[in-house]
């Protein structure tokens, strides 16, 4: 294998894996490793990657060509693609020991782990070697100091961990996106699961939150002190917070409205007010309203804003005050495209376009998608009895309501998917795509029951 001697694992988290063609066939998010009985550091098989739709599988150690500081190489292009699932004996080095509080025999010292080090002897067999500790220190001002120790200098990196924080891992996990992170968040183990949400920030929290299956939102927030729950869901989009608390006891969706701000609040409780499966209770209630005397300039600079969703941004809606849902009657929309061929100093109530009729709240989700199919739209007004806009129904709202309840839930994810050769990989058994039970210095021969390798 063409790669640097010794390889810090959380430095691959993230990294691209391609084939031997230069096509990229997915991410890395973790390395597996096999515990020895003989006192020897855990033997490394393979790393877990992630592929397109979410799923994470697993790539024999003997399978990489070079793991270098921007990419991992495979030396093929025809790969196992069973759902990755961890084994008994087996450990995930970034989720299992990453932030785990350890000691340090020989100054009597403890710390957390921040990263751990693997590398390969003579025969090409790879297993932990060095890891990163980060020594408390009783100073609240200074960071601990950083110590590289061998695998055999530090106690309590087998079993159990009798402590474990969040700070490491959230670093490696940084700069997922919402839905990567949520993907990995339901592979964790329950309890680790919530400790790495609940860390979260809110903002980041909430946007994860609207990537999970309903049971985990509703896991993670039972975790949290309702004070803090109700601050999660003001930062949620006012559609997704209405959907996470209409799986919610009427008793508990009152209090949390009750602990939120009255302006966050308003829009959440009028979306629970509408039936389910209407355009009332799938719209966002904040699409982009502007005034038909602003321009087209100004149209552009607010579709700019980098929280909008693509959907929300591809539509400006133009009514007259107030501006706020409900607003004053609804005059038409202006897409992006017409804004990109009009002249800046245009005004918006000059180039609305109000030639397709608006959804009503009470439309069925079945209406909703003739009507956009029909019109290629990706957007599109609702607009009450009163010619008021009441919301904007997106084709992401519509997707995520006519797909399986359960399509965000790894566990019913579709089993079947191309690799990158063009092979359909079924989990039915490829040639050198498993691990095996005892563990073997490459991992190329992972065999046992279900036709696994």
């Amino acid at each position: 294998m063409s790669t640097a001697p010794r390889v810090y694992v959380a430095r691959l988290a993230g990294l691209s894996v391609f084939d031997p063609n230069g096509d990229q066939v997915g991410r890395v998010r973790d390395a597996v490793a096999r515990a020895r009985t003989d006192d020897l550091p855990p033997r490394v098989v393979g790393l877990v990657a992630e592929m397109p739709m979410r799923r994470r599988i697993f790539l024999p150690i003997g399978r990489i060509t070079a793991m270098e500081p921007d990419a991992v190489v495979l030396n093929t292009g025809t790969l196992n693609l069973r759902r990755f699932e961890k084994r008994q004996g087996e450990l995930l080095v970034l989720e299992d020991f990453i932030d785990r509080h350890v000691s340090i025999p020989a100054t009597g010292r403890t710390g957390t782990v921040v990263d751990v080090a693997m590398e390969a002897d003579r025969t090409g067999t790879w297993a932990l070697s060095r890891v990163a500790v980060r020594e408390f220190s009783g100073r609240l001002t200074r960071r601990g100091h950083l110590s590289q120790l061998e695998w055999g200098e530090v106690a309590g990196l087998a079993g159990t961990p009798h402590a474990q924080g969040t700070a490491g891992i959230l670093a490696v996990l940084d700069n997922m996106r919402p839905a990567d992170l949520a993907n990995v968040l339901q592979d964790l183990s329950e309890s680790r699961r919530v400790e790495v949400a609940t860390a979260l920030d809110d903002e980041r929290l909430a946007d994860v939150l609207e990537e999970l299956p309903e049971h985990d939102q509703l896991e993670i927030m039972a975790a949290l002190e309702p004070e803090r729950a109700a601050d999660v869901l003001e930062e949620m989009d006012p559609d997704d917070a209405a959907d996470l608390l209409a799986e919610m006891p009427k008793g508990e969706q009152d209090v949390l409205l009750d602990l939120m701000q009255p302006d966050e609040a308003s829009p959440v409780r009028a979306l629970l007010d509408y039936l389910p499966g209407t355009a009332g209770s799938v719209m966002t209630s904040e699409p982009i309203v502007m005034a038909p005397h602003e321009t087209v300039a100004e149209a552009l600079a607010r579709i700019r804003e980098p929280q909008l969703s693509p959907a929300v941004a591809a539509g400006v809606f133009v009514t007259r005050p107030p501006m706020a849902t409900p607003t004053g009657r609804y005059l038409g929309v202006v897409h992006f495209q017409r804004l990109l061929r009009e002249p800046p100093s245009a005004l918006l109530g000059g180039v609305v376009d109000n030639d397709i009729k608006p959804l009503a709240p009470q439309n069925t989700l079945g209406e909703i998608t003739r009507r956009m199919a029909t019109y290629n739209l990706v957007v599109m007004p609702v607009v009450d009895d009163h010619d008021r806009l009441v919301g904007a129904v997106t084709v992401d709202d519509v997707l995520d309501h006519l797909l399986p309840e359960d399509w965000r839930d790894r566990e019913h994810a579709e089993p079947a998917f191309l690799s990158p050769a063009g092979d359909v990989g079924t989990g039915a058994g490829r040639s050198g795509g498993g691990r095996s039970g005892g563990g073997t210095g490459d991992g190329t021969a992972r065999g046992g029951a279900g036709g696994n390798g």
